[in-house]
């Protein structure tokens, strides 16, 4: 269960940007203003996989809902 875990964890900005297809400037803006699920670890950004696909799906189930 440990091994899950930590595979779903995505760390540091450059990884994160990439997971949802944004440029690292544009990623670390959202992180900082806490639009993206993540934290910091000292100083790198980390993010859990799964955080960021439910936030999506939330955004993308609430845009259906309101079209």
């Amino acid at each position: 269960m440990t091994e899950v875990l930590e595979n779903d964890l995505v760390w540091g900005v450059s990884a994160i940007a990439r997971e949802i297809n944004q440029t690292s400037r544009q990623t670390h803006y959202m992180l900082e203003r806490g639009l993206l699920p993540g934290g910091q670890q000292g100083q790198r950004w980390v993010a859990s996989r799964k955080a960021l696909r439910e936030h999506f799906e939330k955004l993308t189930s609430g845009a259906k809902l309101s079209t």
